[in-house]
């Protein structure tokens, strides 16, 4: 009986990975050459049906699923990547690239607190990955306990300096006000990074762009996100690195053109209504907010989170009493500065100033020149 389940769960494991897609982006019916990814994604297919017993195909499906939602931005293939890794781990409950792919998967889903728990079961296995200890840093972050992520971090780079080792120490020094280490600690990542993973190249970029344009180096950002788009054509975080790059220069028609491409993101949806309020068209405005909304409910039930609602309601003085609710719900989980700043935020809108004004301490306590935290702080604490 047990024989026959898992032959069962087999079948219907790969007749819902071996669906054809449709994807949002396509413009014609012309087929086109499989990318990278693709080829990946049909050789771990074909190595399941040789060997539906093996929990190693289920990990590579999954780790290719996992790449090409990061490389599409398209967050449902992540979907398909958590039934590969069940299966992987029902066929060897401790095996332990699918254990670390559990961990990344519960990271892209916002599970962080049971992130952390799978890395430290990981390491009662071994406590030299330096990817494992990458993946506690991310968790740590995310639940707001920065001393124990900057030593996570450190134990990472001692291990294996590598470019996602400096990423993280890239991010970490941004969240505590160094820009400058930001940006050094990103261009090592770049240097590090494998000339073979186009998009990891582009994605180092961005980030290079996005903290020189929080210093206010217009072109210097925007010719790290042309690098991105040159690298990876249609990157979605650096086509909106590029559209904001155009908003802080004042060429608002540009960066609608470049927003009007990214029909699927709520990010662009919210942008190109804020950029239309500016320019008078409210129509225009009340179409892309609704779009907005549509499409970051879907984001919140995927990603658990409902922050990006929740500010959005928050700046636009609607639904505060509910924006307040949630962000209480998601303080009690996790208290990131920019969680502490929602709440904050939603407890300032809702009257509560004296209860915001500790809260936002919490969100400045790193000394991040987040300019959204940081302009909330000024409003609050004058109050």
């Amino acid at each position: 009986m047990k024989l026959r389940l898992l032959l069962l769960s087999v079948a219907v494991l790969l007749t819902a990975l071996f669906a054809v897609r449709s994807f949002h982006n396509s413009s014609s019916n012309t087929p086109t050459a499989p990318s990278k990814v693709d080829q990946r994604i049909l050789r771990a297919q074909q190595s399941i049906a040789k060997f539906p017993d093996k929990a190693n195909s289920y990990n590579q499906l999954a780790s290719a699923y996992m790449q090409k939602a990061r490389e599409t931005a398209d967050f449902s293939f992540n979907a398909n990547a958590d039934a590969a890794i069940t299966q992987s781990l029902a066929l060897e409950p401790d095996n332990y690239d699918g254990l670390k792919l559990r961990t990344k998967l519960q990271l892209t889903y916002h599970r962080f607190a049971e992130a952390l728990e799978t890395t430290h079961h990981i390491q009662t296995f071994r406590d030299d990955d330096h990817d494992v200890w990458g993946q506690m840093t991310d968790a740590l972050v995310e639940l707001g306990d920065y001393p124990a992520a900057v030593k996570a971090a450190q134990k990472m780079v001692d291990l294996r300096p590598d470019s996602s080792a400096y990423a993280r120490v890239s991010y970490l020094r941004s969240l505590h006000g160094d820009t400058q280490g930001a940006i050094d600690a990103m261009t090592a990542a770049l240097k590090a990074s494998n000339p073979n993973d186009p998009e990891g190249v582009a994605w180092c970029h961005v980030q290079i762009g996005n903290e020189l344009l929080n210093a206010g180096k217009l072109a210097q950002a925007e010719r790290e996100f042309d690098t991105a788009l040159l690298i990876f054509p249609n990157h979605s975080l650096a086509l909106q690195g590029k559209a904001r790059a155009r908003v802080a220069a004042g060429d608002l028609t540009q960066a609608v053109a470049i927003y009007e491409r990214e029909a699927n993101s709520a990010d662009a949806a919210q942008a190109l209504g804020d950029i239309y309020t500016k320019l008078g068209q409210v129509n225009s405005a009340k179409a892309a907010f609704q779009k907005f909304e549509t499409l970051e409910r879907e984001n919140a039930a995927l990603e658990r989170s409902w922050r990006h609602m929740v500010n959005f309601w928050l700046d636009h003085d609607q639904n505060l009493a509910e924006a307040l609710k949630l962000a209480s719900t998601e303080y009690e989980s996790r208290k990131d500065i920019f969680t502490c700043d929602s709440l904050a935020w939603a407890l300032y809108k809702n009257g509560r100033i004296a209860e915001a004004k500790n809260v936002i301490k919490e969100a400045l306590r790193t000394g991040s020149k987040d300019q959204r935290i940081n302009d909330h702080a000024i409003k609050i604490n004058q109050s």
